[in-house]
């Protein structure tokens, strides 16, 4: 099997398949001749099955051809972030040791030079989808025989976002992705009838391979937009079935004044993910849309993990259910063993979505795994008694205060609900007396909110005393990373400080 086979086998030719910026429409044979071209392209240049092809450019129909003629090709593909800089991209592409560089005319000449060493050749795609790829790919023939890979062959290679230590290259096979893209194609209801609104970067797991792999399996089509614009996205719902987004899509929508049960009334699902959703927000769509947000849980080594119901509750705070095919149980961090419902501990799944280990790192993967093969996630989290999913934060931001465990999401919410709070991070700082002391960071959208000392106080018979933040600091936004997460990881660097100086 060939992921690419798999997910465009439903897409009839003369369907739509995306619309692009300017209006203009691919339809499934379209998208069968430019993968083809280009894959063309990439065996002109040297690219054999197996190969990694390293792409670092910005979001338009052609990147997305790329990513499919990869595939197609037999070869392996690396989105890259397009804010890494050449110091970092020199990291990733020494790593995965790529046989051809994608990147802007812009950075040429220095991804040229950053390369010179490993003997990987360079092309440019831009923007607009030109570059000498693309002219390259224009000359070559409409079809091409796609090559034939076993299911546990790599389709991608993708960089986990990791905030300490080097990332590290989680390898996805042609099942990986074939099986998650179909179980999530049943559970979510996906149709030809489907009009996808794709408005999420590329180089991530959401918007390349849910997003994407999903709209080609059901053989749908999608809305392509290079960016999220909230005015846009809203103009063109009326057009549209779902929506995929991040948790910052809907806080943004929610701040237009012409979302209203009527703006929304054809579509029928509107999915978050790649951070956490706060209850807050989930309770305001609801009562402004009387549609109710489904939130998902996932990462990059396995695609997804669990999902609110498409029929039946979508619970604030929660992530719902473990997907048909995924076995997930919570087990104590140090020792592995199963816990009880409602206990918290660390989040382990195992299932056909699960990859192959991490790019040259076999102890690495060892390590992530526990003999049974279930894959320990580093994300905290438990199940409550209807079975639902929570999430309480990753292993790395538990805060261990005078020897006890605090959990800053159980802090955040409580944080969350005063007067004034947008949201908040909590984070463990080094403490000369309790090791760690639990820091609370407020984002106040630059607004007048309560001081320190009411934060404090108005916590006291909230929270158990050793929960209780030290210190309460304010900020007008948290830093996020691309996809939206808070970047605790920045904030502990920014105040490691805090307690120890002076």
């Amino acid at each position: 099997m060939n992921l690419f086979d798999t997910l465009t086998a439903a897409g009839a030719p003369a369907a739509p398949f995306l619309e692009r910026p300017d209006g203009a429409v691919d339809s499934y044979a379209d998208l069968q001749a430019h993968t083809a071209r280009f894959a063309h392209a990439l065996c002109a240049l040297g690219v054999q099955p197996g190969d990694r092809v390293a792409v670092q450019v910005e979001k338009s129909p052609e990147n997305l051809y790329l990513y499919l003629a990869t595939v197609r090709a037999g070869a392996v593909f690396l989105p890259l972030n397009t804010a890494y800089t050449l110091n970092e991209l020199a990291y990733f592409i020494g790593d995965a040791g790529p046989a051809l560089v994608v990147c802007d005319p812009g950075a040429e000449a220095g991804v040229s030079e950053l390369v010179e060493a490993l003997g990987a050749r360079v092309v440019t795609l831009d923007a607009s989808g030109k570059g000498s790829l693309a002219d390259l790919a224009a000359a070559q023939p409409a079809t091409f025989p796609t090559v034939a890979r076993a299911p546990g062959d790599l389709a991608a290679i993708c960089y986990t976002s990791g905030t300490t230590g080097r990332s590290k290259g989680a390898m996805l096979t042609h099942a990986n992705l074939a099986s998650n893209a179909a179980t999530l194609v049943d559970l979510w209801r996906f149709t030809v009838r489907d009009v996808l609104i794709h408005a999420l970067p590329i180089y991530h797991v959401h918007g390349l391979f849910v997003a994407t792999n999903i709209t080609l399996m059901a053989g749908a089509s999608m809305i392509f937009r290079p960016r999220f614009d909230a005015a846009d996205v809203l103009s063109l719902l009326p057009r549209a079935s779902a929506l995929m987004g991040v948790p910052t899509f809907y806080t943004r929508l929610l701040a237009q004044p012409d979302l209203t049960r009527e703006a929304v009334v054809g579509m029928r699902l509107f999915i978050s993910g790649s951070a956490p959703l706060l209850a807050e927000t989930h309770l305001d769509w609801s009562a402004r849309t009387g549609t109710a947000i489904l939130e998902r849980y996932g990462m990059t080594e396995t695609g997804m993990n669990t999902s609110n119901p498409y029929d039946g509750d979508r619970v604030a705070g929660t992530v719902g259910f473990p997907l048909p095919d995924v076995a997930l149980r919570i087990a104590d961090p140090e020792t592995g063993a199963p816990l009880a419902p409602s206990e918290i501990g660390v989040i382990e799944v195992k299932g056909p979505n699960v990859f192959a280990g991490y790019w040259k790192m076999p102890d690495k993967t060892a390590a992530e795994f526990r003999p049974d093969g279930f894959f320990i996630t580093g994300d905290l989290g438990k199940i409550d008694d209807r079975g639902y999913v929570h999430i309480v934060g990753r292993g790395k931001d538990l805060i261990i205060a005078g020897g006890f465990n605090v959990y800053p999401k159980e802090v955040e919410e409580e944080i969350d609900a005063l007067p004034g709070v947008v949201e908040s991070a909590v984070i463990g700082l080094p403490h000369p007396d309790l090791g760690e002391g639990v820091t609370a960071v407020v984002a106040t959208g630059g607004k007048p909110v309560m001081d320190e000392a009411a934060v404090i106080a108005a916590l006291k018979d909230r929270l158990a005393r050793f929960k209780q933040p030290k210190r309460v600091l304010f900020v007008d936004d948290l830093p996020r990373n691309a996809m939206g997460k808070v970047q605790k990881a920045l904030l502990r660097q920014q105040h490691a400080g805090l307690y120890t100086d002076g």
